[in-house]
């Protein structure tokens, strides 16, 4: 059976990406076959073999599963904007049959799919369809990443009571330290731990460079067990 795992944040640019692949890289040095899903992505580059999204692509050098792109990205859109805007100004409708049909495909390969969101929790992706909707019909447990920085408490609060009100399994959080020169820190997340009743999975320091944090320590134990 494949466990599936679905990263979300309190925001965009929020380090979900970051996250996303240091879980991967430390599943597939437990042994076991992993691989990143982005559904949806906007921000994509033009290319010769068609629109490719850095965030996917982190995704899949990441895995030590091979897939199609089109499998682990099926809907990238080139401009930096909302994703449901996006779409609709390249007249596509993005399809959760779709995004499930592309996640059984990397399903059928891997013991672990670790999916990333687009933005928050509650993003839309089009008419009554938001990324909520889609981890719920992936019936994946979440992953919340809470970029440590001002507002991070409300916002981290409000993620968590949304994803309990869908009715999802919040397995864990993160600390990502998104601000460089925040005021706090440690402060505010010791708020959130007393205040988010699920245990943090670990903290990312700040840091420019995915490359040094390859051995951020993630407590792996909370996802596995």
């Amino acid at each position: 059976m494949t466990n599936a795992l679905f990263i979300t944040g309190t925001d965009t640019e929020i380090g979900k990406t970051v996250v996303a692949v240091l879980i991967i890289k430390a599943l597939a040095q437990h042994g076991y076959k992993v691989i990143g899903m982005k559904p949806v992505a906007s921000g994509s580059r033009r290319t010769a073999e068609g629109l490719r999204n850095d965030d996917a692509e982190q995704l899949i050098n990441a895995s030590n599963v091979i897939a199609s792109y089109e499998d682990v990205n099926p809907y990238a859109f080139e401009p930096a904007i909302a994703p449901h805007i996006a779409a609709r100004e390249a007249g596509i409708d993005i399809r959760l049959e779709e995004i499930i049909r592309r996640y059984h495909a990397l399903s059928e390969r891997a013991e672990w799919v670790i999916v990333e969101g687009v933005g928050g929790w509650q993003v839309p992706l089009g008419e009554d369809f938001y990324v909520a909707d889609m981890a719920t019909a992936l019936s994946a447990s979440i992953v919340l990443v809470v970029g440590i920085r001002l507002g991070c408490i409300n916002h981290a609060l409000l993620s968590v009571e949304s994803i309990q009100r869908k009715g999802r399994h919040l397995q864990a959080w993160v600390a990502n330290v998104c601000d460089e020169h925040g005021e706090r820190v440690q402060e505010n997340i010791a708020t959130l731990d007393a205040l988010i009743k699920q245990p943090r999975l670990g903290t990312i320091p700040f840091c420019r460079d995915l490359d040094e944090l390859q051995s951020a320590d993630l407590k792996l134990d909370l996802l596995t067990d």
